[in-house]
């Protein structure tokens, strides 16, 4: 028997093109799939048209007219697809020359796999290079290793400039100075010459993807890895990204005693539809909601499997990042002024809930709040830390959604209210 699938109608673009392909490979008509699964022959037509969503019970229908797992005919394979090929549209409305046709991207996909497959690879390629482009370009910038030991080398070869004009321009100069200014050129030819080949071996580092730019960075791919003993952990390079490390485990460790791992689950488990909402979850659990937020970013039960956190301080620096499959995050200290972490940080104590949408086209549920914190007493000055949970959006979700970016430099989108610098990715 076919599987389960979320209680909500599944709106993939391409869920009609793969029920026709698969009927068609079976060599079946319509009037005989329509009838095993309890429809009309029409209606099969407008679903395979992709012009009717499909309920769970009906798709469990058709796949089991159509001797084909439910999962199969649901998945969002095309789906990655035909957000790549948005993107290249996005690109594409920036230039000159005739409009694209954005209605027909799905028939696009469906009817040319082989050219859409090329196209959306064209551009995945095309932005990681400008991402790239990006990274090394604050690496050169911003790097302070890297400033450091330029500033070295400035400063040797100002030196043995220097040496080498008093030399030069005073023939006549007692035996011990000259051999004072011999040393000095060997000295100082030797610092330039440590200098440069540490410069030179570090510049290679720059095309090896897996070198950490920032200990925050450092602490991401740990993360990632999903958090091994900080001492361990090869992700773990710099003393500053072990010592960032151990603060987590010791916030996430309050977070877990505050609302252990079981009562959380527990609640998920028993509230049905209302877990989907962080507040109905903290009333339930008589808890504050930014500590729900982020256990329920840490924890990730149930509905929450795909969720993402994002916790910064009151200056907007990262705290946590850890994203939900399909938004973006630009690097550390970096992000969009319209995500509403931001909006909540603006407000302390009042959430913010909102539908979001990408620049690839992906649309998430995001839910922040943001408190006041008195770290040294009421003498002392009110610290703010907010913090954001976004997961994927459901289909059904009515809301008008907000366009946001990863960050402004590599935001493809030609107006923003928001935007503070231009776009190395096309006009703005």
């Amino acid at each position: 028997m076919p599987r389960s699938l979320p209680r909500h109608p599944v709106a993939r673009p391409l869920i009609g093109t793969r029920i026709r392909e698969r009927r068609l490979s079976l060599g079946r008509r319509q009037t005989e799939v329509a009838r095993r699964a309890e429809i009309s022959a029409a209606y099969l037509n407008l679903i395979e048209h992709n012009r009717r969503p499909v309920g769970e019970e009906l798709l469990s229908r058709l796949a089991e007219a159509l001797e084909i797992d439910a999962t199969e005919l649901a998945s969002d394979r095309e789906e990655a697809l035909i957000g790549a090929l948005r993107e290249a549209a996005a690109r594409a409305a920036e230039q000159p020359g005739a409009p694209v046709e954005l209605d027909q991207i799905a028939e696009f996909a469906a009817r040319f796999p082989g050219w859409a497959s090329a196209l959306a690879g064209t551009t995945r390629r095309a932005d990681a290079l400008e991402r790239r482009l990006v990274a090394l370009s604050d690496r050169m910038t911003r790097d302070p290793y890297l400033l450091a030991t330029l500033h070295e080398v400035q400063s040797a070869v100002t030196a043995l400039r220097s040496t080498a004009s008093i030399l030069a321009e005073t023939p006549e100069i007692e035996p011990e100075w000259r051999d004072r200014f011999h040393a000095n050129l060997d000295t100082d030819s030797q610092r330039l010459s440590r200098t440069a080949q540490s410069l030179v071996a570090y510049l290679d580092s720059f095309e090896d993807e897996a070198v950490p730019m920032s200990p925050q960075e450092e602490v991401e791919a740990w993360i990632a890895a999903g958090q091994p003993e900080p001492g361990e952990a090869a992700e773990l390079v710099s003393d500053a990204a072990r010592v960032i490390a151990q603060e987590l485990l010791a916030a996430q460790a309050r977070d877990r005693a505050a609302l252990p791992d079981a009562a959380l689950a527990a609640v998920v488990d028993e509230a049905g539809e209302a877990a989907c909402d962080p507040a109905l979850v903290a009333a339930r659990l008589g808890r504050p909601l930014d500590l729900v937020l982020r256990r329920l970013g840490m924890l990730r039960p149930g509905p929450w499997a795909q969720a993402g956190l994002i916790v910064c301080d009151g200056s907007g620096a990262p705290l946590f990042r850890q994203a939900a499959p399909g938004f973006e995050l630009p690097r550390p200290g970096e992000g969009c002024a319209l995500w509403p972490l931001f909006e909540a940080l603006a407000q302390p104590q009042l959430p913010v809930a909102r539908l979001i949408e990408t620049t690839n086209g992906n649309r998430f549920a995001a839910w922040a709040v943001a408190e006041r914190l008195l770290p040294m007493g009421f003498d002392g000055p009110a610290l703010s830390r907010a913090q954001m949970l976004v997961r994927p959006a459901a289909s059904r979700d009515p809301r008008p959604a907000l366009g946001v970016g990863p960050a402004c430099r590599i935001c493809p989108r030609p107006a923003c209210a928001a935007r503070h610098e231009p776009s190395i990715l096309g006009p703005v």
